[in-house]
């Protein structure tokens, strides 16, 4: 067995007689690592040897040759800005203050907001939420709230039609790049809305792989092919149903962003976001040459503009190493895995002599990983049964243990699958001449495959959240010289394995709404409140019976085009102007912003269904 694995070890890191070419615009430190030529071949790769391009075609020798075109020529960024706040309990129960007052009532009332918009108070308790996991819960709802996504969809498709939709003889194309899945079946809903709604002629595509569920949207999982989403794509390839005339505008959630060559695209719309190569290679998707196109368009929402031109400007013109992967980081992290005490050597060689085994049964792995599974198994059940107990008892000090295990075997978890990305790579370098590294290999891919703790999550109720205030403003464009300034260069991997268990930090809710309200809050006014939709011109057309009785007797669509919601819209807008003198200004004198109002009250604020209930 150490000679077979002694031989494997060795065939793999020798790479004479072979010549290994890789072409890539983007190389990561892997693939310098890998293929790059080293200035003295009879030396290892190190700081004064560093592995180079054996040629260079740059990218801005490209650019200068008009061979593709720089992206970053007309890059726009945007700032989001926003306020929360939490319905409240009336009763006093839950977490208070010491001076008596409920610290959900004193942190989140909005900042200047009338008396008469209050929100209404609801009877909750507060609870503590894992501090990290609540934010990004937070910030996920923001994404998705209809009303975030429909101020987004708006500029999308205006600026599409003005700028994007005229160039290359009107046959220009645009792809937005969105966060996951579910945001892209939210997307594609609200841009095919909003554009039924206008009038106007173009069709979308969406992307994505698998399928996702979305209960709000409908009963059944969606994907790509679902007919609410890409109703005439009728089993055709994604790629060549864009190539023709009948879409213009392609959402993507994770597909598409590297490898995907359409000349046509001049416009890119992001709302995910990208660092480093993923930011070079998703907005490189524009980089395509074709006759007459010499313009292209970026409006990001998320991302900012120095850190993505910092990412293009590594690759501008030649990828350098700051230095090389020390081969020694795979004996630190075996040292760690053997620390952590859930298997023994004997283990280990068990389950390596079956995968060398001629002709070997599946079973006979099987039982070989299977002692070592099983206990990994039990302790985790054992520390969710010990955690749930003291929760229950409110026993703080239990609780704490019992999570803490629970992280350990998590975080042993990681560390195995650490240990075979980072030996699967290095083993191609180097030869460690060691068969005891190469048998974690092994012994680790098995128990891997078998694991099946850590896919639970624990959500945080953020059904008495609501969005108060919403801004969304363009930082106009953004200078983005390539040529200027120094170059960063690509870091190795300078760790692996390096977490340790942690106790996660709780805090309540409100905190951490007050929290993200500091981190978004910006230049928020008096118009960017959403309470005077959602509350005042809603609550006013609430109290109409002949909108109650039209919504009860027609269907949305119908009762969206009668001439008594208008009517009603305006009379609200006149009886909010005393309190609302900008806002109701504003829309007494605009169609468009009436109209507007319209679609809040319709989609977000969900009129409809309050005059029907």
């Amino acid at each position: 067995m150490e000679d077979i694995l002694a031989a494997q070890m060795a065939s793999r890191a020798d790479d004479a007689g072979i010549t290994f070419a890789a072409f890539t615009a983007t190389p990561k430190p892997k693939t310098m690592e890998l293929f790059g030529t080293r200035p003295d071949p009879s030396r290892p790769a190190s700081r004064d040897n560093l592995p180079a391009p054996f040629h260079v075609y740059s990218m801005r020798q490209a650019i200068e040759e008009r061979f593709i075109l720089d992206v970053l020529q007309n890059y726009t960024t945007y700032k989001l800005a926003f306020k929360l706040a939490q319905t409240i309990e009336r009763n006093g129960a839950g977490r208070r203050s010491p001076d008596g007052t409920s610290p959900a009532a004193s942190a989140l009332p909005l900042t200047g907001a009338p008396a008469a918009s209050a929100l209404p108070l609801t009877e909750i308790t507060e609870c503590e939420v894992e501090r990290s996991a609540a934010m990004k819960g937070i910030m996920g709802w923001v994404r998705l709230h209809p009303y975030n996504i429909s101020q987004k969809v708006e500029i999308v498709v205006e600026h599409f039609r003005q700028h994007v939709a005229p160039l290359l003889n009107g046959t220009a194309k645009a792809m937005v790049v969105v966060g996951s899945r579910l945001e892209a079946v939210r997307w594609k809903m609200a841009i095919d809305k909003y554009i039924k709604n206008r009038g106007y002629t173009m069709r979308t595509l969406v992307a994505f792989s698998g399928e996702v569920p979305d209960k709000e949207s409908g009963p059944d999982p969606f994907s790509e092919h679902s007919k609410e989403l890409n109703p005439n794509l009728r089993g055709r390839d994604i790629r060549e149903a864009f190539k023709g005339d009948e879409y213009r505008i392609l959402l993507v959630a994770n597909k598409f962003q590297t490898g995907f060559d359409q000349p046509l695209l001049c416009g890119m719309y992001v709302d995910k976001r990208l660092a480093g190569i993923q930011a070079v290679q998703t907005l490189s998707r524009l980089n395509r040459a074709y006759p007459g196109k010499d313009t292209t368009y970026v409006l990001d929402f998320v991302n900012n503009a120095e850190d993505v031109l910092a990412a293009f400007k590594t690759y501008h013109t030649t990828a350098e190493l700051e230095d090389v992967t020390d081969p020694n980081l795979v004996y630190n992290l075996r040292a760690k895995l053997d620390a952590a005490g859930h298997y023994d050597d004997f283990e280990v060689d068990r389950v390596v002599a079956v995968e060398l085994k001629p002709n070997a049964k599946q079973s006979e792995l099987a039982a070989a990983v299977a002692p070592v599974v099983d206990r990994l198994h039990r302790k985790y059940k054992a520390a969710q049964t010990a955690l749930k107990l003291a929760n229950e008892k409110k026993d703080k000090p239990a609780a704490e243990t019992a999570q803490n295990q629970l992280n350990a075997l998590l975080l042993f978890q990681r560390d195995m699958g650490a240990f075979r990305r980072l030996y699967t790579y290095l083993s191609q370098i180097f030869d460690y001449g060691n068969t005891a590294i190469e048998k974690r290999s092994i012994f680790y891919k098995h128990v891997l495959r078998l694991l099946d703790f850590g896919r639970e999550r624990t959500g945080i109720d953020l059904s008495k959240v609501v969005l108060t205030h919403h801004n969304l403003k363009s930082q106009g464009k953004c200078p983005m010289p390539l040529g200027e300034g120094e170059n960063s260069r690509l870091e190795p991997i300078t760790e692996a394995g390096r977490g340790s268990v942690q106790e996660k930090q709780k805090a309540y809710l409100s905190d951490v709404i007050k929290r993200v309200n500091e981190l978004f809050e910006g230049d928020l006014t008096e118009q960017d409140k959403l309470v005077y939709v959602n509350n005042v011109i809603k609550g006013k057309l609430l109290e109409s019976e002949t909108l109650k009785q039209q919504a009860t007797n027609n269907t949305k669509e119908q009762f969206a085009n009668s001439p008594d919601l208008k009517a009603e819209i305006l009379n609200a807008v006149m009886s909010a102007l005393e309190a609302h003198t900008t806002m109701s200004t504003q829309a007494l004198n605009s169609e468009a912003i009436r109209e507007g109002l319209k679609n809040v009250l319709l989609g977000p604020a969900l009129l409809y269904e309050a005059l029907r209930a």
